[in-house]
């Protein structure tokens, strides 16, 4: 994990050393800064020598000086280290998402993605931040002043030996009992932003159904949960303050009682017992030490909660897509052509039933293709096998005459335009939106396919035309609006299969006429595959397809299917006749 997350810190890495070196540099004048004063006191003060105290009181402030521009350099180092370190964990876990086959973003919900990519990275900024410094700072501090001390009075240096295995297990008591709260409540901040995420996209829904006291208090609910764990945590690490305090106090009134005798006993005379600038210096090495044992236990405090965090983008980083290239890709798409060969389509191996069931299917280039089935009938899991957005269990799909795990994905996905379920607009313009298609759209093009598409008509009537600016999700302007677009952005793509998605439920029935018109007299070669609801948005089609649970029940044309499908039958007459055929 460590060292996944470590190849994230790239171009910053000049920083990450030079924060240490700096750090060390200043802990060292730190150091010296109380010899200095012991000798100011010894030499000078205590025996009236002026030149003395002039000469260490010049060395105490260069080294107070040094101390503070290498202070000031560490903290400037440490910060460009760890923001840059948390701007490039964003942008590989960012490219990583895009990365994913559909399977692997079912994996992870929406709402843990962002916690990671935001809460997360943000403790693992802090932590790292406080790495370079305090991490590096705490044991260096402790190292030197430990080996200062032993120099001065081994004796009452051992007080300081004693104080550290007590703080270090008191230390680990703490963090083995927190560790677990903290793994906890980053799982309850996804659900928090799953929560606020589908609020705020259905606010609308929310309001019109009066339902805000009910999602004010699912919202508390898990806000509680989260202030529970976290107030549970806080309560456990504010242990270590008083540890901490209790060990400062103990360590420096030993050193004191025993240091006071010590200068009594020998008079202050260095050279048979304790001076008193010696005295003084080891005060201020116990607050030291003592000052970076406390560090330490808040480098603990950090790593404590920056570890779940670390192993949750862990995670991102090292989950592999489960679509991949073969090993020589095609690159180049023959024709529009599909076969479905014995396909069974599961979308997780636990499934015991599966999602397509044995479907075997042979569509030519340039035909137009009808599915109609009914909610849960696999209708959208079909074609989603056709530009290997998933893989197929057994059997296999070609396009061309070549299964599709042999395509380059891109080259594959290149050729077949998708028009979802879902319609989805992006911020910006109607012309940003468009060349999602195709970025290098001029704008005759554009309005070429808004034509097809019957978007123009609409388009050409905003005050701003196709510079209009389109609001997240598409929210100000109408579905069947939303749609048109969506088919045209996917015709600039220019691709050998065109599939509509259930893509025209919006579109009155004059509308979507006119669109499979204009598909069959401009887009004549490329083969159109059509989702629908209305029997009427494919019955003019090459073949329709009749899906029921995840079985192709039938197929043929629309005299065919009326003729020897009992399913197609009933739809078509409860849909022309405002009945069953029965009745």
């Amino acid at each position: 994990m460590v060292k996944k997350l470590a190849a994230s810190i790239r171009q910053y890495k000049k920083a990450s050393i030079l924060a240490p070196l700096t750090v060390v540099v200043e802990v060292l004048m730190e150091i010296l800064i109380p010899l200095i004063m012991a000798e100011l006191i010894d030499r000078g003060i205590d025996k009236g020598n002026m030149e003395a105290v002039w000469l260490y009181g010049i060395l105490l402030l260069v080294a107070a000086i040094i101390s503070l521009i290498f202070g000031a350099l560490a903290g400037k180092y440490a910060a460009i280290a760890s923001s840059g370190f948390a701007r490039n964990l964003r942008h590989d876990m960012y490219y990583k998402i895009q990365e994913y086959s559909f399977a692997n973003i079912d994996k992870f919900s929406t709402s843990s993605i962002i916690t990671r990519l935001t809460t997360d990275v943000t403790n693992i900024q802090n932590a790292y931040q406080m790495l370079l410094r305090m991490a590096v700072r705490c044991p260096v501090m402790l190292v030197f002043a430990m080996i200062v001390s032993f120099g001065i009075d081994a004796q009452l240096s051992l007080v300081f030996l004693c104080a550290i295995p007590f703080l270090g297990f008191g230390l680990w008591l703490i963090m083995s009992r927190v560790h677990p709260i903290f793994e906890r409540v980053f799982k309850t901040y996804d659900k928090l932003n799953r929560i606020v995420q589908e609020n705020l996209r259905g606010i609308r829904v929310v309001k019109s159904f009066t339902r805000e006291d009910f999602e004010i208090n699912k919202f508390e609910d898990v806000s509680q949960a989260i202030y529970k764990d976290f107030s549970k945590a806080e309560k456990t690490l504010a242990f270590n303050m008083p540890l901490m305090q209790f060990s400062m106090y103990a360590c420096t009134l030993i050193v004191c009682w025993f240091g006071a005798r010590a200068i009594v006993a020998c008079g202050g005379d260095a050279a048979t017992g304790l001076s008193t600038g010696e005295f003084l210096s080891l005060i201020t090495y116990a607050a030291q030490i003592l000052m970076s044992l406390m560090a330490v236990s808040m480098v603990f405090v950090m790593i404590t909660i920056s570890r779940a965090s670390a192993e949750r983008i862990a995670e991102i980083l090292d989950e592999e897509s489960s679509l991949s290239n073969c090993d020589n890709p095609i690159h180049e798409v023959k024709d529009g052509s599909i076969v479905f060969d014995d396909v069974v389509f599961s979308y997780s191996k636990k499934n015991e039933k599966p999602v397509l069931d044995h479907i075997n299917l042979n569509i030519k280039s340039g035909q137009t293709i009808g599915i109609l089935g009914g909610t849960g009938s696999s209708k959208s899991s079909l074609v989603q096998l056709i530009p290997r957005l998933y893989d197929v269990s057994s059997g296999r799909v070609t396009v061309g005459g070549v299964d599709v795990r042999e395509y380059d994905i891109e080259s594959l996905r290149n050729q077949v335009a998708m028009v979802l379920q879902k319609n989805e607009l992006f911020s910006g313009t109607i012309k940003d939106n468009l060349r999602w298609g195709n970025e290098n759209a001029t704008d005759e093009e554009m309005v070429r396919v808004c034509k097809l598409a019957c978007a123009d008509e609409f388009v050409s009537a905003f005050p701003k035309g196709y510079d209009t600016y389109i609001e997240q999700g598409g929210t100000n302007v109408s579905g069947g609006q939303k749609q048109r677009l969506c088919i045209a952005r996917a015709l600039l793509k220019k691709p050998k299969i065109l599939i509509l998605d259930d893509s025209t439920s919006a579109v009155d029935t004059k509308t979507d006429a006119m669109i499979r018109k204009a598909f069959r007299k401009e887009i004549p070669d490329t083969t159109k595959i059509i989702i629908a609801q209305r029997v009427s948005s494919v019955q003019d089609a090459d073949q329709i397809l009749v899906l029921d649970d995840g079985k192709l029940m039938a197929h043929g044309t629309h005299e065919e299917l009326l003729e020897s499908s009992p399913i197609y039958k009933e739809v078509y007459y409860s849909q022309n006749k405002g009945g069953s055929i029965n009745e």
